[in-house]
């Protein structure tokens, strides 16, 4: 997705604790005020769990 940078990802993702589940990761964003574009696609990742922000960034650019 160009719209969605891995920048805006990192500033999602600030102070997230890994392992991690989507469900976590998608509150997280939102408690860091990510925008609506970045919630969703963490919200639509196919994968449940995540062991680091490696692991999230690749699911959401490669998917």
């Amino acid at each position: 997705m160009a719209d969605l940078s891995p920048i805006d990802l990192q500033k999602a993702l600030r102070g997230a604790d890994y392992p991690a589940d989507k469900k976590s990761l998608v509150d997280c964003a939102r408690k860091n005020k990510a925008d609506d574009k970045v919630v969703s696609r963490l919200d639509g990742l196919k994968k449940d769990s995540f062991d680091g922000p490696n692991e999230v960034q690749k699911a959401v650019f490669d998917h």
